[in-house]
């Protein structure tokens, strides 16, 4: 950007220039919480997205983390990264390297790396831990191979940040819901798909997309280095308990609950590997460190705000 003279203006004259890598839904709302404050950049690997994406107010920039030569002018771009993109599909359940998160990181440091990097990572990481209160000291134990991809992701960014100089904050993140995102619990609860009952029942937790985006953009700048956060809300929930508090709130009859034993001849294997793991995150260092006041602090208040024709009005941070 020039200044009246033709001289360069310093960077802090200059709006900064945040990349949002796997702008789904949650980096949608990111992108709406920045607004004008930022140039907004967004990775994408198919090109009849570039019209939404413009439309939006995101510059597009058309790449794919499988082909690293498509992400070479990402150097030197990006002030700031969100990095939402899940890693590969398909892989052992064994320690590997991540040859999307090596491609995108090489690319990213080429010329000057970004400031920040806030990478989008699962609760998963922890495997089951028999409904014991989780911190971020814990440490991982992946029993899915989905989880080993995501715990490799998040050590391969720890080590780039250790190289290049730039701090990397990484979110633990649980089941997302809103009401107006694609999917959810009420396409489960209408299929009719049952529970665990109470005594085989695991914990689980969650998050507000909404939150969720604006924990995003309060990592990008508060995030301490190398840092991992818990991103979920306040309340500890059974799943059973939360497919019938959804149902209450929809008006939905209330999912039948079966014993363990049984649900493996009922469920889909990945919702099988949910019912496995039962945990409850401690959320200190969201509230602490990132001073995020949840919109939503419970998933009750979250429904209603969003589905119940007569939802109260829920207090803003």
């Amino acid at each position: 950007m020039l200044n009246g003279t033709g001289g360069v203006l310093p960077a802090r004259f200059r709006r900064q220039r945040v990349l949002i890598v796997g702008c789904g839904d949650v980096g949608l709302r990111a992108a709406r919480l920045l607004g004008q404050r930022v140039r907004l950049l967004a990775l994408t690997s198919s090109p009849e997205r570039v019209q939404a994406l413009r439309a939006a107010g995101i510059t597009p920039l058309v790449g794919d983390l499988d082909q690293p030569r498509t992400l070479q002018r990402l150097a030197g771009l990006a002030d700031r990264v969100l990095h939402l993109a899940p890693p590969p599909s398909e892989g052992l359940s064994d320690w590997r390297r991540d040859p999307r998160s090596r491609a995108l990181a090489a690319a990213l440091a080429r010329r000057r790396a970004p400031a920040a990097l806030v990478y989008g990572s699962t609760s998963g990481v922890y495997g089951d831990c028999g409904g014991a209160w989780v911190d971020e000291t814990r440490l991982p134990a992946p029993e899915t191979p989905r989880a080993w991809r995501r715990l490799d992701a998040e050590q391969q960014w720890r080590g780039w940040a250790r190289r290049s100089g730039a701090r990397v904050s990484v979110l633990r993140i649980p089941g997302i819901y809103a009401h107006d995102r694609p999917g959810g619990p009420a396409e489960r609860l209408r299929r009719g798909m049952p529970v665990l009952r109470p005594e085989d029942d695991v914990y689980t937790n969650h998050i507000h997309a909404d939150d969720l985006a604006r924990a995003c953009v309060r990592a990008l700048w508060l995030g301490r280095p190398q840092r991992t956060v818990h991103v979920c809300d306040d309340s500890h929930l059974k799943m059973g308990d939360y497919f019938d508090l959804v149902a209450d709130v929809l008006g939905l009859p209330r999912p039948p609950r079966i014993a363990r034993e049984g649900a493996e001849r009922q469920l889909p294997l990945m919702v099988l590997s949910f019912m496995s793991e039962s945990r409850r995150l401690v959320n200190r260092r969201l509230h602490q460190e990132l001073r995020l006041r949840l919109r939503y602090p419970t998933v009750r208040e979250g429904l209603l705000a969003g589905w119940h024709p007569m939802a109260p009005k829920v207090p803003t941070a």
